[in-house]
C-alpha cells in the first residue's frame, strides 16, 4: 500500500493529466500554441494510425517508456494504462482536464486518514514555499545587473564605429521598454492556450483555480518523483527512453504546472527538494554499508552512476543525476529539517540536518557527489579537443551560483563572437534562472582572428566611407534578392573568407564533439537548454543534427535559442532538429545584420540565412529582434536582455516584436 496522500482515484487523474500533457508537448514540437493550425489537425498530426498502440513514434506510447514506469510508480492498475494511452494521443485535452481536476479535489477518505493526508499535503507546501523563498533570494542580486551594463557600455566603447548603427541609450530604452509592452498584452498565443484546455468558456481554468494549492503541489511533487522511477530492468525494455529525468517529462510537467497556474519556480522547488530527499537519503544507506563493510559497494554506484532505490513519500525514486556535490544552500535546506523528515520518515529529520551539515564540508559534498554518479569531474572536466586533431579548444568552465545545489537542469551557453577570452562568459554573466550553468570556451584563437578581421573591415577607410554613403542601407535586399554582391564588397571581403571558413569548420567539429558530450552524459542524466549566439548558434545546430541521427536522444534537450545564428535555411533538415528539442526552440535574428550577411554570403544567395530572416518550418519560434541589435557585434551584450524577454521559463512562446509564424 503506497504512503502517498493521494488516493488510487487521484492517482489515476494525475496519470491521466499527464499523459494529457506530454502528448500536447509533442503536438506543440510542430504547432506551438498561438500558431494557426485546425485542432483536428494538431491532434493527428504526430500518428497516422488510429491508435496510440499503433503509433510508436508517439511520446504517450508504450515503446517509448514515458508513460508505464509512472504509472506504475502512482500504482494505477494496469488494466487501465492502454485507455489512458489512448485518452492521452488521441482525444483534445479540453474534453478531459476539467473532469480529472474535479477527481483531483475529491477525497474518498474521511475521518483521522483524511486529516493526516491534508497535514502532510501542507506540510509538503511549507517546504516547497521555503525552498523557492530560498532560490528566488539568491536570484536577486543587483550587482549582476550593474555588471551587465558596465559589460555593454565597454562593448560600446570599443565597436562603437562598427557595423552598429548611432542609437543612444534613451532610444535603446524605449526600445526595451516598447518590447516588455508588448509582451504583457493579451495575445493570440495565451488564448489559444486557454482554448486549448477548457474551449471559449474556460471551465479547467476555473476548476484549477477550486483546486487546492497544497493539492497541486503534491501532485506535482507525485508525478516528478515518478518521472524518475525508471528502474533498472525497464532500462532495457524501454531502449528509446534515456535513464534519469527526461526533457520531454519536464516540458510535461511544465505544460501541467500552466494547466495548474503554479509558477514554475515551485516545480524547480519540488526538483530540488526531490533531490536532497535522495542524497539525504543515500548519505544514510552509504553510512549503514560502510559499516557493514569498508570497502562496501560505492564503488558500484560510481561506475553504475544512478541513485540506488530511495523512498520518496512511499515510491521508488531511481534518478541519474552528475555534478550534484551537495544540497540546496545548505541553510536553507537544514532548516526544512523537520518538514521533510515528516514527509520521508525512512530517512528522519536527523538524516536530513546530518547531510546539510555536510554540504559545508569539501569531504561531505564529495561523498554525495559520488552517490550521485558524478565520480567523473562532468562538465567541467571535460576537455574533448585532445582527441580530435582539428579541434584545439573544448572546454566547459561553470558560471552564476547554482553549482552544487541539487538543480536538475543543465544550460550550456556558447559565444560566437569573441574579441578576448572574457567574452566567452561575460555575455552571460547575470542571468536570473535556476539552472546549473556552463560556458563553452572553443576555438579562442580562431574566433577572435575572424572577429577581429571583421572589426578591422569595419573600420577599415573604405567601409567607413560606404557607410556615411548609405552602401550597407541596401547590402540586405540584395542579399535577400539572391542577386550577387557589388564586386567592390567582394574584393574588400576576400581577406576575411579564409578566417571565416576556419571557423565555420569549427564551429561544425565542435557541435559534434557537443552532441558527443551530451550523450556520453557528462551532464549527469539532466535535461538541458543550450543557447548561443553567432557561431555559437551554429555550433548548437550541428550538435542538434548528430543528435537527430539516434532516436534514443530525443530526451536530452529541453529548450533551444539560436541568435544571429550564421546557418543556411534551404538543405539543412531543421525539421529533425526540432524534433530533437522537447520545448521551445527559438530564432532570433535581426532584419539589419548585414555584417553577418556580408560574411555569410556563399551559402545566402540561394539558401536564406537564418540570422536575418524567419526560418519557415512548423515548431520554430522566429523572434524579429532588429529593434534590438544595432549590429552583428550587439549580441555580446544585448543577449540577456533578449532572453530575459523571450521568458523562457514560460511554457508557451511570447509575443516579442514581430514573431514570424
Amino acid at each position: 500500500m503506497s504512503s502517498s496522500t493521494l488516493t488510487p482515484m487521484q492517482r489515476y487523474a494525475a496519470g491521466a493529466l499527464f499523459g494529457l500533457a506530454l502528448h500536447q508537448a509533442q503536438i506543440h514540437q510542430t504547432s506551438p500554441l498561438g500558431f494557426p493550425s485546425d485542432e483536428d489537425d494538431r491532434i493527428s498530426n504526430s500518428s497516422s494510425s488510429d491508435s496510440v498502440s499503433e503509433g510508436p513514434q508517439l511520446w504517450v506510447n508504450e515503446s517509448c517508456g514515458l508513460l508505464r514506469p509512472l504509472f506504475q510508480f502512482l500504482e494505477i492498475d494496469k488494466k487501465a494504462w492502454p485507455g489512458l494511452e489512448e485518452t492521452a494521443g488521441s482525444s483534445s485535452p479540453k474534453h478531459h482536464v476539467g473532469a480529472f481536476l474535479r477527481s483531483l479535489s475529491v477525497s474518498e477518505e474521511g475521518g483521522d486518514t483524511f486529516s493526516e493526508a491534508a497535514e502532510k499535503e501542507l506540510d509538503l507546501a511549507k517546504a516547497v514555499d521555503a525552498m523557492t523563498s530560498s532560490m528566488e533570494k539568491t536570484l536577486d542580486n543587483v550587482s549582476k545587473q550593474e555588471k551587465r551594463e558596465e559589460y555593454e557600455h565597454e562593448c560600446r566603447e570599443k565597436l562603437s564605429v562598427a557595423d552598429m548603427q548611432s542609437r543612444s541609450g534613451v532610444e535603446n530604452t524605449t526600445n526595451i521598454e516598447n518590447y516588455q509592452e508588448k509582451s504583457k498584452k493579451p495575445s493570440s498565443i495565451e488564448q489559444a492556450h486557454l482554448e486549448s484546455v477548457g474551449g471559449v468558456d474556460e471551465k479547467p481554468v476555473e476548476e484549477a483555480s477550486t483546486l487546492e494549492y497544497s493539492r497541486k503541489l503534491t501532485v506535482l511533487y507525485q508525478l516528478f518523483s515518478a518521472c524518475l522511477a525508471q528502474t533498472p530492468e525497464e532500462s532495457k525494455k524501454y531502449t528509446r527512453r534515456r535513464r534519469g529525468y527526461d526533457a520531454r517529462h519536464r516540458v510535461a510537467l511544465r505544460l501541467l504546472a500552466t494547466w495548474f497556474d503554479i509558477k514554475w519556480i515551485k516545480v524547480e522547488a519540488i526538483e530540488t527538494t526531490v533531490a536532497c530527499s535522495a542524497m539525504a537519503l543515500l548519505k544514510e544507506e552509504e553510512s549503514k554499508e560502510q559499516s557493514r563493510s569498508p570497502k562496501s559497494s560505492w564503488a558500484k554506484w560510481k561506475r553504475r552512476g544512478i541513485i540506488g532505490v530511495a523512498a520518496v513519500t512511499g515510491g521508488t525514486l531511481l534518478a541519474v543525476t552528475g555534478g550534484l556535490a551537495a544540497p540546496a544552500i545548505a541553510a536553507g535546506f537544514g532548516a526544512l529539517a523537520p518538514t521533510l523528515g515528516a514527509l520521508v520518515p525512512v530517512i528522519g529529520a536527523s538524516g536530513f540536518a546530518a547531510v546539510a551539515s555536510a554540504a559545508g564540508s569539501v569531504a561531505g559534498s564529495v561523498a554525495v557527489a559520488a552517490s550521485f554518479g558524478a565520480a567523473g569531474a562532468g562538465l567541467t572536466g571535460s576537455k574533448m579537443a585532445r582527441r580530435t586533431g582539428d579541434v584545439d579548444e573544448f572546454e566547459f568552465k561553470a558560471i552564476g551560483e547554482n553549482h552544487n545545489q541539487g538543480r536538475l537542469a543543465v544550460e550550456i551557453l556558447i559565444s560566437g563572437l569573441v574579441f578576448k577570452e572574457e567574452d566567452f562568459v561575460r555575455p552571460w554573466e547575470g542571468q536570473y534562472d535556476n539552472t546549473e550553468r556552463y560556458v563553452l570556451q572553443w576555438e579562442s584563437k580562431n574566433l577572435i582572428a575572424v572577429s577581429t578581421a571583421i572589426q578591422d573591415w569595419l573600420t577599415s577607410r573604405l567601409a567607413m566611407e560606404l557607410m556615411k554613403r548609405g552602401a550597407m542601407m541596401t547590402v540586405l535586399k540584395t542579399l535577400l534578392a539572391a542577386f550577387a554582391l557589388p564586386a567592390t564588397l567582394l574584393a574588400m571581403t576576400d581577406f576575411i573568407d579564409s578566417k571565416w571558413t576556419i571557423a565555420v569548420d569549427r564551429s561544425d567539429k565542435a557541435g559534434k564533439l557537443l552532441a558527443e558530450v551530451l550523450q556520453k552524459g557528462l551532464q549527469g542524466h539532466r535535461p538541458v537548454t543550450l543557447v548561443g549566439f553567432s557561431l555559437g548558434a551554429r555550433v548548437i545546430f550541428k550538435c542538434l543534427q548528430i543528435l537527430a541521427e539516434s532516436e534514443s536522444n530525443s530526451g536530452l534537450v529541453e529548450r533551444v535559442v539560436l541568435l544571429g545564428a550564421p546557418i543556411a535555411i534551404k538543405d539543412m533538415n531543421w525539421e529533425a532538429a526540432r524534433k530533437v528539442v522537447a520545448g521551445r526552440f527559438v530564432n532570433a535574428y535581426s532584419t539589419n545584420d548585414w555584417m553577418l550577411g556580408i560574411a555569410f554570403r556563399a551559402s545566402l544567395l540561394t539558401r536564406g540565412l537564418a540570422g536575418i530572416q524567419p526560418v519557415d518550418v512548423p515548431g520554430i519560434e522566429n523572434v524579429d529582434v532588429t529593434e534590438l541589435i544595432d549590429g552583428h557585434s550587439s549580441y555580446l551584450w544585448a543577449t540577456q536582455k533578449i532572453l530575459d524577454l523571450l521568458e523562457l521559463d514560460a511554457y508557451y512562446p511570447v509575443v516579442l516584436g514581430r514573431v514570424a509564424l
